[in-house]
């Protein structure tokens, strides 16, 4: 029985508690719809019945259904999709008396506004009603949507309204102000003197909070009207910290702007004292939270102030080099193009810019470029350790651009040119075919520049001394062609062997060339049918410089006429022509056992025929030597925050940045009543009376009444200007009282005399 009373007591109490339980789950679904957090909002996001329950519920005399439905609504615009179907229904509820049906509202009417004009002009009249609001977010919202109504008929009606908000005591007002000039003007031009008007009065606004939009305004509207901050200047300076994040983007722009346009060009020696204060004003502004902020910082500084202000940019730079992925990538093309100028600004901290695995592909390029430009005597070895060990990176474009990095470090630091020149040999022996093309590409430009350049003594003699000279680099590029099967570096390597195969010293092959360049000719006349047509270019003109260098030779000959045969025949046009050429060029050698040069109607067609000499002049020397090919894009043209600078592209739409004046304009036209000086303390004077001593320590103002009845103390009262005045006057009324004082005791003396003799004549009477 005890077993049977304990188990229905146990069932009792889990049936209580499950019933506890689904109670207050369903007071909490209760209470919780109003704050749309029920099931994770998903209840705004079901489809209904294809919009009929929204309809109803905006239809509906109840505020909460058509709360509901407005979040619904919002909650379908945040996921994109097209709810411009309801447009009519929310119309309707724009003058609703609940605060938060209407912002919902409004905030629907600034998505569709501009796609359904005509059902938002039946709400014009609201609009202009809600401006006078008490709430500022009603008056704000209203004008954004007014605004917004794509409809030139009412740009007078709008004009009123931003000069209405423009002058509102709420700072947020006028911001939504500053913003619609920019919409009004697009949508009708001709009011563009009204909006300078106003954007004039915006100007002298002290509130920070609007000041950033009233900057976008006039970039939008009047950019050239620089003249309206001549008085306005120092004070956007001044209050440049404490205006918002954004907001200080834009200003520092304009104000960049202005410096360029209206001040002198600072040098190290003198520096104007605006462009100073400038420079001042703009440098807290390092320590913002907000990258794009530092950024702009930096801009101004590099473009206003002189070399020696340019140190400030380095360490707020790099702080911003941990924030995320995005804001380095930006970072690196400012470091780029700063580098550029100077680059021994960044080069102590070239331990930043080491790539990493997870680096973006254009990161990647970018760090290598600014490693390149860091690199000096005393940082070079580790740079190019470091981009020794980028070229087993996966990315071909990163393996190929730092290779590049390699070829660049040797050409311009000898002293590291033998590490470059044995790293570049080694991989040649890679199996991956963009690190053996890139090698070969890097090593025929070093080749080609240093053997045909007029200075090539530093290169020769530190190659030299590292044992490995052009022609044995040229070697072991030639040995190893069958390894090559990138069609631009088979070219390359087959063009250093022609190039550079003469030889003055006795050999074992053929008079005249290197031993193992016949030996080339006759690997590429084998395989001509199957190469590139870059190949082939290059495997006809080795055939002609070596049958030029050696024309007894008959092995040459042959090998050199079947090649020249085969090029006639060949599908690539560009063949064809090649072969052609060579051969009319070949033409006076008088080698008959040349199998293509062999023509039939030369004779007939006649022209001018070549000697030797002028033949191996026009093969080995009609063409100047390459160059290493340079990057399309100039940094140094590249203005900094501009998009250009990022895609390494010209972009349209970039900003030019203006040049300086010579001189600049007067100074005193950006003289303001703000910037006078306070005025000098009142001298202070020791004096024995009480009230003296008190102002003299300032513990209170003298305050002066003026009684309402006409008395005529007050009446007569003197008005004082500043406290020396009232002063001086003080003291005059003091040293007055005590005359009179003193005149009132000769008075009662006199008259005690008087009453004392008086008195002795009665007594004597």
């Amino acid at each position: 029985m005890a077993a049977l009373s304990l188990e229905s007591a146990s069932r009792t109490i889990t049936e209580n508690a499950s019933r506890l339980g689904q109670r207050l789950q369903e007071s909490f679904s209760e209470h919780t719809r109003d704050l749309a957090i029920t099931r994770g909002s998903s209840l705004y996001l079901e489809p209904d019945d294809k919009g009929k329950n929204i309809r109803n519920q905006l239809d509906s005399s109840s505020d909460r259904e058509k709360l509901d439905a407005m979040k619904r609504l919002v909650a379908l615009i945040s996921k994109g999709r097209n709810v411009s179907e309801y447009f009519a229904q929310v119309v309707k509820n724009v003058a609703s008396q609940n605060l938060e049906i209407r912002k919902l509202v409004y905030i629907y009417l600034l998505r569709y506004a501009e796609h359904e004009p005509d059902l938002a002009l039946l709400s014009i009249n609201t609009f202009q009603k809600d401006l006078t609001d008490h709430n500022p977010l009603i008056r704000a919202m209203a004008l954004r949507v007014l605004s917004g109504i794509k409809v030139p008929m009412i740009g007078s009606i709008v004009v009123l309204a931003i000069k209405k908000c423009a002058a509102d005591m709420s700072p947020y007002v006028r911001k939504a102000a500053a913003f619609a000039i920019p919409k009004c003007y697009e949508l009708d031009s001709s009011h563009l003197p009204a909006l300078i008007e106003i954007i004039s009065s915006l100007l002298r606004d002290r509130s920070p909070l609007s000041i950033g939009s009233v900057a976008v305004a006039f970039e939008a509207v009047c950019p050239t009207r620089l003249d309206m901050l001549h008085q306005q200047y120092r004070r956007l300076c001044r209050i440049l910290v404490d205006v918002d994040e954004w907001g200080q983007i834009d200003l520092l722009n304009l104000l960049l702007r202005y410096a360029r346009t209206m001040l002198p060009r600072p040098t190290e020696d003198e520096i104007d004292n605006d462009v100073k204060f400038l420079l001042t004003s703009a440098e807290p502004l390092f320590q913002s939270r907000n990258p794009a902020v530092v950024l702009a910082a930096a801009r101004v500084f590099y473009y206003t102030g002189p070399p020696s202000y340019h140190s400030r940019l380095v360490q707020p730079l790099l702080r911003l080099l941990h924030t995320s992925k995005e804001v380095e990538r930006v970072v690196i093309a400012y470091v780029h193009a700063l580098s550029h100028s100077n680059p021994s600004l960044f080069s102590p901290f070239y331990h930043q810019f080491l790539i990493r695995t997870d680096d973006f592909r254009q990161v990647k390029q970018d760090k290598i470029k600014v490693l390149l430009l860091l690199a000096n005597f005393e940082t070079h070895q580790a740079i190019l350790r470091e981009f020794i060990d980028c070229a087993d990176d996966p990315d071909d474009q990163v393996v190929s651009e730092v290779i590049r990095a390699i070829g660049r470090c040797a050409h311009s630091i000898p002293e590291c040119t033998q590490q470059c020149l044995t790293a570049l040999i080694t991989m040649i022996k890679s199996q991956r075919d963009a690190v053996v093309s890139s090698a070969v590409m890097v090593l025929k430009y070093l080749v080609q520049s240093q053997l045909t350049a007029a200075s090539s003594s530093s290169f020769a003699s530190v190659a030299a001394t590292a044992q490995q000279s052009p022609l044995k680099i040229i070697e072991q590029l030639a040995r190893r062609i069958d390894d090559i099967r990138h069609a631009q570096a088979r070219a390359c390597v087959l063009w250093l062997v022609g190039q550079y195969s003469a030889s003055n010293e006795p050999t074992k092959g053929p008079e005249g060339v290197v031993e193992w360049a016949p030996d080339i000719l006759r690997k590429a006349a084998k395989s001509f049918s199957a190469e590139s047509p870059l190949a082939k270019l290059q495997i006809i003109t080795l055939a002609a410089k070596l049958l030029v260098l050696c024309p007894s030779d008959r092995k040459l000959s042959l090998i050199s006429g079947y090649v020249f045969s085969l090029a006639k025949f060949d599908l690539n046009y560009d063949v064809r022509d090649r072969a052609r050429s060579i051969t009319s060029l070949l033409s006076g050698l008088a080698l008959s056992e040349v199998v293509g040069l062999k023509d039939p109607d030369q004779e007939s067609r006649g022209g001018v025929v070549l000697r030797r000499e002028q033949v191996r002049l026009v093969l080995f020397e009609g063409k100047v030597g390459v160059a290493d090919t340079e990057d399309a894009f100039d940094p140094k043209s590249a203005v900094l925050g501009s998009l250009g600078m990022i895609t390494q592209k010209p972009m349209h739409g970039d900003s030019i940045l203006p040049d300086w004046l010579e001189r600049g304009v007067e100074s005193s036209l950006r003289d303001s009543p703000d910037d006078a000086p306070p005025p000098p303390p009142p001298p202070t004077s020791v004096s024995s009376s009480t009230p003296h001593i008190s102002r003299a320590k300032g513990l209170a103002s003298p305050v002066v009444l003026s009684p309402s009845g006409g008395s005529p103390t007050g009446a007569n009262k003197t008005q004082y200007t500043d406290l020396d005045a009232f002063y001086a006057d003080d003291n005059g009324a003091d040293d007055e009282s005590d005359g009179s004082e003193e005149e009132d005791s000769e008075e009662e003396s006199g008259e005690e005399e008087e009453e004392d003799e008086a008195e002795e004549q009665r007594n004597h009477g």
